[in-house]
């Protein structure tokens, strides 16, 4: 007999349905996005896990494309703000513009107010602009003259930036880069998904033919389904002693906080989901260590973050070594 995800929750999708669906999502992404699919996997691990995602890499390389074809693929409201150097915080929430008719301010609502919301090139826009972002990330709620409008759920913010070294940007802040559950990178593809871009983009681009595969109910069943994935103490202790190592490592000025310790186990159950699995194992966590956790780690070395060396080999070689001196457990499932 077919189980639901997990087994005791009769109202949640079966397994069964979900891998179909989570399937059809990243089949209809990787008709645009060729030769990336860990990339494609861990934005839409952000997404079931309720959080939000920064795409980091130089331009071109397909970062507004992917955000784009994932949004597409869900039947949801989509917005897409443009980070400029003028653009306003009330360009992003919203402002309350006064009715002579009814002699009141009625509230007109901003692109923030969507389901998934691209944000391209966030850190074009000003420090003051981009904290406008951090009410909705973490209440997902605006306020605005006093009265707070709650965004309805799923919420998500999918961010593009360039590296810092380029012209014409703002560093995040740390309360915003801590808002956002992953940093992924795309890169550059390689020379046959490159090629194959070349024949599929002739005549027209793939993401006009993308259309969407699930419903926006059924996202809602699969966000259900992942938040009660099983998660042993076990594991919880393995994901609390690696955020608890990066506060007290003396290379690192800024270790991972309390929200990222909870992201990083939220991430881990929609990897471990995305497997067909209702538990989640040590190497789930293993896995997304560096995506949840090394946008947050801030060297003690003002020279080497300058120089380049805050990147995705310097975080492995950190997180490597916190696990090296941890005891893993064996198992991520020890229900009777």
């Amino acid at each position: 007999m077919e189980h639901a995800l997990p087994e005791q929750a009769d109202a949640l999708m079966t397994a069964t349905e979900f891998h179909e669906l989570s399937r059809g999502i990243l089949r209809s992404i990787r008709t645009v996005i060729d030769g990336k699919d860990e990339a494609i996997e861990l934005a839409l691990t952000v997404l079931l896990a309720e959080g939000h995602l920064l795409i980091e890499d130089v331009p071109g390389v397909g970062k507004t494309m992917l955000a784009r074809a994932l949004a597409r693929s869900v039947d949801c409201t989509v917005s897409r703000i443009q980070f400029t150097p003028d653009l306003l915080p009330s360009d992003i929430t919203g402002v309350s513009v006064y009715n002579q008719g009814e002699r009141r301010f009625e509230f007109n609502p901003g692109p923030i107010f969507a389901n998934i919301v691209i944000g391209d090139e966030i850190n074009r826009a000003s420090p003051k602009t981009q904290s406008a972002l951090l009410e909705s990330m973490e209440e997902r709620q605006v306020t605005v003259d006093g009265h707070s409008h709650v965004l309805v759920p799923p919420f998500t913010v999918m961010a593009t930036q360039n590296p810092v070294e380029m012209e014409g940007t703002y560093p995040l802040p740390e309360a915003q880069r801590d808002r956002f559950m992953a940093r992924i990178s795309m890169g550059y593809p390689d020379e046959v998904a490159e090629r194959a871009m070349l024949r599929q983009r002739e005549q027209s681009s793939p993401l006009d033919r993308v259309t969407p595969v699930v419903s926006l109910d059924q996202l809602r069943e699969m966000i259900t389904a992942v938040r009660s994935i099983y998660v042993s103490p076990a594991v919880e202790r393995y994901a609390v002693s690696i955020a608890q190592a990066t506060r007290v490592d003396s290379e690192l000025r800024l270790g991972a906080s309390p929200r990222a310790t909870l992201q990083l186990v939220r991430a881990a159950k929609a990897w471990a989901a995305l497997d067909a699995r209702d538990f989640v194992l040590p190497d789930d966590i293993d896995q997304l260590a560096v995506p949840v956790l090394g946008h947050r780690l801030i060297p003690t070395s003002r020279g080497s973050l300058l120089a380049g060396a805050f990147s995705i080999d310097v975080v492995t070689d950190i997180i490597h070594r916190i696990v090296a001196s941890t005891v893993v457990p064996l198992a991520g499932d020890d229900r009777a």
